[in-house]
């Protein structure tokens, strides 16, 4: 809890912006040259370039491509890995998957993707049922119309509807696969002859770029966020994650996501058709090596118990939840859902278990003179909440917005000025999810009974009350 009080003093609080300028001018740093270089008109200087080009970045940069302010701008993205080719959709599922938000939805229809992702293979679901796995206490979100919750999607299936709306901009966006930065050298905030007014990027193939702006969209280890000289406010959890691909025992009307706290962490079972769902568990490090290990049959029956036994309740907290959901049930007799009975898993798909370890990390800056960051190079979350992609296509609307605004006034893209109102606006939303998912991951990592009773009450109450369950979807949802 100390590395989150850290964090958010760094971030929401933080020192006054005038010290931080004096900061970012600072010689010494950053592990990477910053300082003056003589400019060379036969250099291309790229209005904007973003280093990284998985999902947050390829996105942000079809975001710029796409902006009707942006469109004679000249725009490059970086990649180091080389061109994937998506010709059609698997038959099977991949074990990498993302929880898109409606709010997500809409920023990617608004270049195109949404619909080619429809296209390709898409799962919705309109409820979402939480438990407890130390008592009966469950939240159930939903929505009366029936609309989408949000849609459970391969990031495969995503990536290959941004690189196909890219190529539909590609006079306007220029991609470089295979391409590694070694190198990056920022301006001096001050200009003499000799120097440049811009970044310079040194590519490992010995060429050259320079760019106006500088997006970092180059992971949790983000290069461009070190070279920036930027502090990273990192905390690694006792947990990593276990993914896979799970059939079920019988074809259901699967339109359902289901999320189970245990003691050692939360497991979570995600729609990708009526017969298949993805598997997200998060246990102890030496827990998720055994279930890695474990034959395909005792994998199955050992994630069926994590989400049908009751082996972690105890009477004192099973009867204090009744009478508390009793008199819950009695004062707001509308205000609760029925539960529903999770699915039974028949089988895993062979090789598709996979595990990662799991931290929190925040950037105590966003933003500096002709740098940005988004995405994980920004922020990393635990993924209970399943908000990691959705908190970069969150970054990339604000700041495509603000370019956006600053080109039509016909502004410098990488003057702070903007930059940082965009640093902002993210910082505001990002560190409140951030710390309330913290509290979550560390609230459901204990069986203390005081707090198991804590918990209990405040999950039944919450439940009970509509319009608190539509502020929490509404905000994740940002």
């Amino acid at each position: 809890m100390a590395a989150l009080v850290g964090l958010s003093r760094c971030c929401l609080l933080g020192p006054p912006r005038r010290q931080r300028l004096w900061l970012r001018s600072r010689p010494g740093r950053s592990p990477f040259p910053r300082g003056s270089m003589r400019a060379s008109s036969s250099k291309a200087v790229y209005d904007v370039v973003v280093s990284g080009g998985g999902m947050v970045g390829t996105a942000m940069a079809a975001a710029l491509g796409h902006d009707v302010h942006l469109r004679d701008k000249k725009i490059l993205l970086l990649e180091t890995r080389p061109r994937k080719v998506f010709n059609q959709v698997s038959e099977n599922y991949s074990n990498r998957v993302s929880a898109i938000t409606p709010g997500s939805a809409t920023f990617l229809s608004r270049f195109g993707a949404w619909e080619d992702i429809c296209n390709m293979r898409i799962k919705p679901f309109r409820r979402m049922q939480v438990w407890d796995a130390c008592s009966d206490a469950m939240i159930i979100f939903d929505k009366d119309n029936l609309e989408d919750m949000g849609y459970i999607i391969e990031n495969n299936v995503i990536m290959a509807a941004l690189t196909k709306q890219l190529d539909a901009i590609s006079d306007r966006v220029e991609v470089l696969y295979k391409s590694r930065a070694v190198g990056y050298t920022f301006p001096l905030h001050y200009q003499t002859s000799d120097s440049s007014p811009w970044v310079q990027i040194d590519l490992a193939d010995g060429r050259r770029l320079q760019t106006k702006l500088l997006i970092g969209a180059d992971g949790q280890n983000s290069v461009v966020r070190k070279a920036a000289g930027i502090q990273n406010i990192q905390y690694r959890y006792d947990q990593s994650s276990i993914v896979a691909t799970l059939h079920l025992s019988e074809a259901t009307d699967n339109n359902v996501a289901w999320q189970r706290f245990l003691p050692s962490g939360p497991i979570a079972l995600l729609p990708l058709s009526d017969t298949v769902s993805s598997l997200v568990w998060s246990t102890s490090h030496e827990h998720a090596s055994q279930l890695l290990s474990m034959d395909e049959e005792s994998f199955v029956d050992s994630v069926n118990s994590a989400f049908w036994s009751n082996a972690h309740h105890s009477d004192l907290i099973d009867t204090a939840g009744s009478m508390f959901q009793s008199a819950v049930s009695f004062l707001m007799p509308s205000g609760t859902a029925g539960r529903q009975l999770p699915p039974s898993v028949a089988k895993v798909d062979p090789k598709s278990r996979a595990v990662f370890p799991l931290g929190l990390g925040h950037a105590t800056e966003y933003v500096q003179h002709r740098v940005a960051l988004i995405g994980d190079a920004a922020h990393r979350v635990h993924p209970l909440a399943g908000q990691g992609v959705n908190m970069g296509f969150g970054d990339i609307a604000c700041l495509t917005r603000h370019l956006s605004a600053a080109a039509f006034s016909g502004k410098d893209l990488g003057s702070l000025k903007h930059l940082l109102q965009y640093e902002g606006e993210r910082q505001r939303h990002n560190v409140s999810l951030m710390a309330a998912i913290d509290l979550l991951k560390r609230l459901y990592s204990t069986s203390v009974i005081p707090f198991v009773l804590l918990r209990t009450w405040g999950l039944q109450a919450t439940n009970a009350i509509p319009p608190v369950k539509e502020q929490i979807m509404g905000f994740a949802n940002k």
